[in-house]
């Protein structure tokens, strides 16, 4: 069997006009063979298959197809490690070649894209950043991107925060609502801690219970995704690298409220406004055919709270999530009962409410209400000229006097000889 090559060659000679037997002669081949190949023409030769001969693997091929049989995802490393124990001497590089050849083919089919309809379903999860605000330059701050992305129109609602603690969770959920105006059926959760406390012992998923009592009030049902499936929530982390990508990289942020305006503004003009890659629809006008398919709004604020004690500092303070809000100079309990809702820290002293704060975001912060210091204005006192001064008998008082007064009388007593 000639070479690809050699049978360019034989094909080039014969249109220069050399004969059969000077071609042969040339490459050193038969006659018979130039004779064949020009008459076939540029055909690449056939090469037949060779039959592997079953070499060292060999014996342990039944066992190797079995396991593969059972179970195809087995690697090689470890069928390798398996045969070893049965008395295989060779090396790791045979045994990976043979079962590559063995291995059951995957079902490879085109990806299905599952797509959603209107209100059906929204996707939530939260990323991580890196950034550097001006306002502290040198200092590198970690802040989450909350996403909420309606699977129908891929409309996307999103905010920085600086925890992805529960109650971030839940005023992201608050506000993106009232974004939208309503809410899905489904909301689709990767496995945070915040959202998916774990499985019972039937494999059945526990939610945090303060989002169920949310998903009860807006009406939805949260569903955690499979764990290590990405391309299941896929509508909700590809967006983060569209964020980071088209908006965050390269961006000057002065602080945590300056880049959440700079989002707001990129989601409003670019985002949102775009035609999608994927439905070939501009986000907005698809968005406009989902919404009235949301859940409306309920009449009630969302009010679930998480009920707290907390001692009050020295200076007046109480500490909630790492940052410290105020209570008025008059508490006199050291131990106060602190209310947590998603959009307020409320403090009670004996059930009565005596504080009410905005909570604040990262840790280390202080809210203080000026409204909570009173400070009592001096005493008053008469003139200083005025006071008089109690000598040491009782009943004997003195006028203040100014100094020049006593130096005048130190000086006449000098020049008298002092008194006598």
């Amino acid at each position: 069997m000639i070479k690809l090559g050699e049978l360019v060659m034989i094909l080039d000679l014969h249109k220069q006009g050399l004969s059969v037997s000077a071609i042969a002669r040339q490459l050193g081949i038969d006659r018979k063979t130039v004779r064949t190949h020009i008459a076939k023409g540029l055909e690449p030769p056939a090469y037949k298959k060779r039959t592997p001969s079953p070499g060292i693997v060999g014996p342990f091929e039944p066992y190797l197809r079995e396991r593969l049989a059972a179970y195809p995802g087995l690697t090689a490393v470890r069928l390798w490690r398996e045969i070893k124990e049965r008395g295989y001497a060779g090396c790791y590089s045979v045994v990976r070649d043979r079962i590559r050849e063995m291995r059951p083919p995957r079902a490879t089919g085109f990806e299905v894209r599952f797509e959603t309809s209107p209100g059906e379903q929204a996707q939530v999860d939260f990323a991580h950043f890196e950034v550097e605000f001006s306002d502290e330059p040198g200092v590198k701050r970690i802040v989450w991107l909350f996403s909420m992305v309606l699977g129908f129109s891929r409309y996307i609602w999103a905010r920085f925060v600086v925890h992805q603690d529960l109650q971030s969770l839940l005023r992201c959920h608050i506000a993106a609502f009232g974004a939208i105006g309503g809410a899905p059926r489904d909301i689709l959760y990767d496995r945070m801690k915040t959202a998916v406390i774990g499985e019972d012992a039937e494999g059945l998923v526990i939610y945090n219970r303060s989002l169920v009592d949310l998903a009860r009030h807006y009406g939805f049902q949260p569903r955690a995704c499979r764990p290590y499936r990405a391309k299941t929530k896929g509508k909700v982390e590809r967006p983060f690298r569209y964020v980071r990508e088209d908006f965050f990289l390269g961006g000057s942020f002065r602080n945590l409220d300056d880049l959440n305006e700079q989002l707001r503004r990129w989601l409003d003009e670019v985002a949102n406004p775009r035609v999608h890659a994927t439905t070939q629809r501009v986000v907005n006008e698809a968005f406009a055919e989902e919404r009235p398919s949301l859940k409306p709004l309920p009449a009630s604020p969302y009010s679930a709270l998480l009920k707290l004690e907390r001692r009050v500092s020295h200076d007046g303070m109480v500490s909630v999530g790492g940052n410290f809000y105020s209570v008025p100079d008059t508490t006199r309990r050291r131990v106060l009962d602190v209310h947590v809702l998603a959009d307020a820290i409320r403090i009670f002293e004996e059930g009565a409410l005596v504080a009410s704060h905005a909570p604040l975001e990262g840790r280390g912060q202080k809210r203080l209400d000026p409204t909570h210091r009173k400070v009592a204005p001096p005493p008053c006192r008469r003139p200083a000229e005025s006071q008089p001064v109690v000598l040491q008998r009782a009943g004997q008082q003195a006028a203040r006097r100014p100094l020049a007064f006593y130096e005048a009388v130190g000086r006449r007593l000098a020049s008298h000889g002092g008194p006598r």
